[in-house]
């Protein structure tokens, strides 16, 4: 077929090159002989373009016959190692079915032996019926632990799922109060989160409030500063709401070392950082009325960046404090669950 279009092309450029050869040898011609021309010599392109259009169809329906072939090759030997697999295992199951027809026919020779020996009235027979008799109560015996500690096992299977489904509803429950407070703080703080100074994060049952230190401290200070004092107020009557949640206060500083002229109240960051973070939950707990129980304080100094020191920017992104409410112990709240729940039955 290939070939034949091949050759079909040559016939149809021949009469084409004839054409042109004539023109350039005649010279002048007249405009019906040029019109005339040119309409066979557009015939003619599209013609050779309509057989190489065929030819590059066959082309590639050659390609997808050879892929296809090769796919088919490659199914067929999976087929093959397949039908070996099975044969093998057929072959083995086979020899098991042979080795436990002859354990089949001992054990009911045996049985036979027992019987016949029963009917004579047989002594010794009468002796390993009474072993056969005693193992039997040992093997009752046995049955019936072993039903007791199933019967246990299944009811401490019992009381886990009950746990864990109460501990689940919990969860989930915590994710939506949870899920709330992020409403209430990202409302609350929309001014300072539109300027990029506030950020908060909740990653299922952890919220994370992180706020740059130029919200709460002038550079090198511990002591909070009016306008951060505002932000405070706006935190605190949210988180004296959350009564599920431990709520962590950490201090974070870039790698500046302290200046000099600070060094005599902060040696490292890492008195800054712990100052910082210890200055919020005093005034979480004096001025806020958020519950002492559920507050800790920590300072990081440089050891966890969000960004890298080597610029003035990332520098500023690492000078932060975050506050981060997670998870209290789940027995605990699963066991308020219940309490509620119990109540409002």
């Amino acid at each position: 077929m290939r070939q034949t279009l091949i050759n079909q092309t040559k016939l149809l450029r021949a009469p084409v090159l004839a054409m042109l050869c004539a023109i350039a040898v005649g010279g002048c011609v007249s405009t019906e002989t040029h019109t005339k021309t040119l309409a066979e010599l557009d015939a003619a392109k599209k013609a050779t373009a309509q057989l190489q259009q065929k030819l590059d169809q066959e082309a590639t329906q050659r390609k997808a016959a050879e892929q296809q072939a090769t796919s088919l090759a490659k199914e067929r030997d999976a087929l093959e190692t397949r039908s070996s697999e099975l044969r093998s295992r057929l072959d083995g199951l086979e020899k098991e079915k042979g080795q436990l027809n002859s354990e089949l026919g001992t054990v009911r020779g045996q049985i036979t032996d027992l019987e016949q020996k029963f009917a004579s009235g047989n002594a010794s027979s009468q002796e390993e019926i009474a072993k056969l008799q005693k193992q039997a109560s040992e093997l009752e015996a046995n049955a019936a632990r072993i039903a007791k500690e199933r019967e246990q096992l299944r009811q401490e299977q019992s009381r886990l799922a009950a746990a864990l489904d109460q501990e689940r509803a919990a969860k989930e429950e915590e994710i939506k109060r949870l899920t709330r407070t992020q409403e209430e703080l990202s409302k609350s703080l929309q001014d300072e989160i539109s300027k990029g100074n506030i950020t908060i994060q909740q990653v299922r049952d952890r919220l994370t409030i992180n706020m740059v230190d130029r919200v709460l401290f002038d550079s090198g200070q511990a002591q909070v500063k009016p306008a951060g004092v505002k932000v405070l107020k706006q935190v605190s009557d949210i988180l004296k709401t959350v009564t599920d949640k431990q709520i962590r206060i950490e201090g974070h500083t870039d790698n500046v070392p302290i200046s000099s002229k600070l060094q005599d109240r902060f040696k490292t960051n890492w008195e800054l950082s712990t100052a910082r973070a210890t200055t919020v939950v005093r005034y979480l707990i004096d001025q806020g009325s958020v519950d002492r129980q559920h507050l800790s304080a920590v300072g990081y100094a440089d050891t966890q960046p969000l960004a890298s020191n080597d610029s003035e920017e990332g520098r500023s992104s690492n000078r932060r404090i975050e506050i981060v409410l997670y998870p209290k112990d789940l027995k605990d709240i699963a066991g308020q669950v219940e309490t509620s729940t119990t109540a409002s039955r």
